[in-house]
């Protein structure tokens, strides 16, 4: 068994806090890997706070992981020692269902092994994440990474990259689109990004009049306040897509207004209540509301390819790990532009 360091939390109303405990040495088709960075994502809180009511404890939570690779299985054949990697938000799928076939393994049918705050497909072995010294995958959930980027910025690719990647890939997204992107965080300034370089007409659709510069200096052709009724109106029928990133409650109606004939507004962000949808905002005009998850493991490789070809990767904010209480609290109040990532060397003073 391996050592491990690690930041855990032992119930949803403690703090994280120093934790050791033991991963599984490298089988045949394992790779370990020494953490190097970790992205901190919404739903870390989420789930370090039991908001979804399915937290298991003792947690080590983090699925935006990139270290580099120190013990191969013997029959590793896509990685060897020294080579730098991606972990991202499940480690395992059953494999054998349609989704998994079809490199969906995201939507595995029997559901797959969440990184953290799961179970390994024996429904017996607690997962357990990134905010940790090591990890062991089968080299199969593992991903390349490039030394092309700065590390610390590729991490939150694992999560806020992929998250607003499928779905701008899978609705075919490029060149004489409107895209109108709702919520300028973790997600939103990743879909500004990845939608501006695929050549896509970007529009940052906010309530905050003082991201303006920042929305426009991430890529963002336009910006509109949302708060300002005439603005608004003159947006109505303007976007072929909307990418909405916001994960509090506000209205579906104010955005599908503004979509064209066909138009897809594309929900990535998840609010505690259900929205209320007049069919008339979706018939007339033949809009639509969709969801999309992660990507499979061949697509999330696919991004990590685009983004170091592009040069793209998320703003950061570099933390010691004694730092992640402040930060969720930061996180909390929008305090952050636009990720905050882990520094796991810290956690090994």
């Amino acid at each position: 068994m391996i050592a491990t360091k690690a930041y855990a939390v032992q119930d949803a109303a403690s703090p994280l806090g120093p934790w050791n405990f033991e991963r599984r040495e490298p089988g045949p088709h394992d790779v370990q890997i020494e953490i190097l960075y970790c992205g901190v994502c919404h739903s870390d809180i989420h789930q370090v706070r039991n908001e979804w009511g399915n937290s298991i404890y003792p947690m080590v939570p983090g699925h935006e992981i990139v270290g580099r690779i120190t013990k191969v299985g013997d029959y590793v054949t896509r990685f060897k020692v020294g080579d730098l990697a991606g972990i991202g938000c499940f480690v395992d799928s059953c494999r054998e269902c349609d989704p998994c076939h079809a490199g969906e393994e995201q939507y595995c049918i029997t559901g797959g092994a969440s990184t953290y705050n799961g179970y390994e497909m024996d429904r017996k072995t607690h997962t357990y994440g990134g905010y940790s010294t090591h990890i062991v995958t089968d080299e199969k959930y593992t991903l390349k990474v490039s030394d092309k980027l700065p590390l610390e910025g590729v991490a939150p690719l694992l999560c806020a990259g992929i998250t607003t990647y499928s779905p701008l890939r899978h609705w075919k997204v490029g060149k004489g689109h409107k895209v109108g992107v709702v919520g300028l965080g973790g997600l939103g300034h990743m879909a500004v990004k990845l939608a501006a370089s695929m050549g896509a007409e970007v529009t940052m659709l906010s309530t905050s009049p003082s991201k303006e510069a920042d929305a426009k200096r991430l890529g963002a052709h336009h910006f509109s306040l949302m708060t300002d009724k005439e603005q608004v109106k003159q947006l109505r029928n303007k976007f072929d897509f909307i990418i909405n990133t916001i994960s509090a409650p506000h209205d579906y109606t104010t955005y599908l207004n503004l979509l064209n004939l066909d138009g897809v507004m594309i929900c990535l962000g998840v609010p505690p209540e259900p929205s209320i949808v007049p069919a008339f905002n979706l018939i007339m005009g033949r809009r639509s509301i969709a969801g999309s998850l992660i990507g499979g493991i061949r697509e999330t490789q696919e991004m990590l390819d685009y983004c170091a070809e592009h040069n793209i990767t998320s703003d950061v904010e570099v933390i010691d790990i004694k730092e992640i209480n402040t930060a969720y609290e930061r996180m909390l109040k929008g305090d952050v532009k636009y990720r905050f990532v882990i520094d796991i060397a810290s956690l090994k003073k």
